[in-house]
């Protein structure tokens, strides 16, 4: 199966060995996304309700660069440095997406990269 890097000046650039996104046939795996402002490659803020709406920001302009949109995601890995701010999460998927949601998984970590509160990577459903 071929791989198709996904790439868009509308979400942040990889800082690191990674691709923003690799289409493989009909799916979309799009890299974690950690609440960068595109253009400045700074975090936007220390709220973490500003951060995980510019993650969601960040997402979603990536779904567009393959030719979707976070309507299509299957699946999202939540990362979290703390727990108690899951519930902001929930919220935020409530008023950005529509059911049936996705897959997800939330998993507290101890440290995300530049000290942000919250990474999300999704896997999406292209060609439907």
């Amino acid at each position: 199966m071929s791989r198709q890097v996904i790439s868009t000046d509308d979400a942040p650039a990889a800082i690191g060995t990674y691709s923003q996104a690799i289409r493989a046939g009909d799916l979309l795996f799009v890299s974690g996304q950690i609440p960068l402002v595109p253009g400045t490659m700074e975090i936007v803020s220390e709220s973490i309700d500003e951060q995980i709406e510019q993650v969601f920001a960040n997402l979603a302009a990536i779904c567009r660069a393959a030719g979707s949109d976070l309507a299509h995601v299957t699946k999202f890995t939540v990362f979290l440095t703390d727990l108690a701010f899951f519930a902001s999460v929930n919220a935020a998927m409530e008023r950005l997406l529509d059911a049936p949601y996705p897959a997800r998984a939330v998993v507290e970590v101890g440290a995300l990269p530049k000290g942000v509160h919250i990474e999300i990577d999704a896997i999406v459903a292209l060609g439907d």
